[in-house]
């Protein structure tokens, strides 16, 4: 979702538009505009049909918003940690944890299909009412369309796929049966790979045939599917370093540098002694203050590089990923925004680094073990 900008919050959760988003409203529509409307309700001009198109893709954008609001407010009462939903070309993500317990990943799973069809009936029951009662045939044909729409929509969620809703659904009833939370998602996953690979050979059809709607069942497809191979893999990262403590992975911390040198002293003194990916910095009291990449310090232009300092093109340690040396990686690493390199800290002093290299060896290396145990 990089490229995505904030754009207030919804129930109180933070709303994110990616740039993609107004393709999206544009797809819908002109589709609603030039196909739907003229031939549900002939005879109208142009200016009608446009503006009713864009109404209708407005609605199916705050549709979107009720499904994943629906996701995010059941998690949250599962004690579920959500980070925002976003808006984007391909409909809406909501970003969270895990739930922990079968049950609450089910539940969870299903809230979203669930708006989604009272959202659809409410909208076909109002079409209908302001056709048969107020004589309203455009808007009444706008609320139809939504309301038929939401109920695909969810249909099409609950296809037994991840990352789709009905994907949760398969996860959670195979993690409740055998008890293996990563096996439970590598099998949703393993699912979701076929369902987009299908997906995206009937959308290319389509488009061979004549149809041009099939691009977008394409890129769903493709979207599925890619997303599916990241849970795949991602479950294989967690189940191989499970119940690792960071301790046991970190690095003894680099020297620390003070954060009130500039670029050119900085590169000066470390001229010879090799590159260090990650630098920490400390502040006038000896304490952690952020980190920095050496290697994007050369991309200060020379002319600057005696003016800016350290803390000037450093991570903050508000926003680096802290843990303690008894902490369990994989707990570290699922917190909000945390992201490789780990800093380890102890009594408020910086004692080793966990990299993203150092995580990736030591999956690799604990799989084998992991698949001998299993087999």
């Amino acid at each position: 979702m990089n490229g995505s900008a904030p754009l207030g919050r919804v129930l109180g959760v933070p709303l994110r538009v990616h740039w993609s988003a107004p393709v999206l409203v544009l797809f819908l529509g002109l589709g609603l505009a030039g196909q739907t409307l003229p031939a549900w309700v002939p005879g109208r001009s142009r200016a009608v049909y446009d503006t009713a198109g864009l109404i209708g893709a407005l609605l199916l954008i705050a549709s979107l918003l009720l499904h994943e609001a629906a996701h995010a407010l059941t998690a949250r009462r599962f004690g579920v940690r959500v980070d925002d939903i976003t808006v984007w070309g391909l409909g809406g993500v909501t970003r969270m944890g895990r739930p922990a317990t079968p049950g609450g990943e089910l539940t969870v799973a299903l809230a979203g299909p669930l708006a989604s069809l009272v959202t659809g009936g409410v909208a076909v029951a109002a079409g209908f009412g302001a056709r048969e009662v107020l004589g309203w045939e455009v808007p009444a044909a706008v609320l139809v369309w939504t309301g038929w729409l939401n109920v695909l929509l969810a249909a099409f969620n609950l296809l037994p796929a991840a990352p789709l809703d009905g994907g949760r659904v398969l996860q959670a009833a195979v993690w409740w049966r055998g008890g293996d939370r990563e096996r439970a998602e590598r099998v949703a996953g393993r699912a979701g790979q076929g369902a987009g690979l299908a997906l995206a050979a009937a959308g290319f059809a389509m488009v061979v045939y004549g149809d041009d709607s099939g691009l977008w069942l394409a890129l769903v497809g493709l979207f599925v599917w890619s997303a599916a191979i990241a849970q795949v893999r991602r479950a294989a990262l967690v189940g191989a370093l499970r119940g690792v403590r960071v301790g046991r992975l970190m690095s003894a911390a680099p020297e620390a540098v003070p954060e009130w040198l500039t670029v050119e002293r900085f590169l000066a003194a470390s001229a010879g002694r090799g590159q260090r990916a990650v630098v920490p910095l400390v502040d006038f009291e000896g304490r952690p203050s952020g980190v920095v990449d050496a290697r994007r310090l050369a991309l200060v232009p020379a002319g600057r590089r005696d003016e800016v300092r350290l803390r000037d093109a450093a991570v903050p340690l508000t926003r680096c990923t802290l843990a303690a040396p008894d902490d369990e990686l994989v707990a570290v690493l699922e917190r909000a925004g945390a992201t490789p390199p780990v800093l380890v800290v102890q009594d408020g002093r910086l004692v080793g680094v966990v990299s993203a290299e150092t995580i990736s060896r030591a999956a690799l290396q604990r799989l084998p073990e992991r698949t001998h145990r299993a087999s």
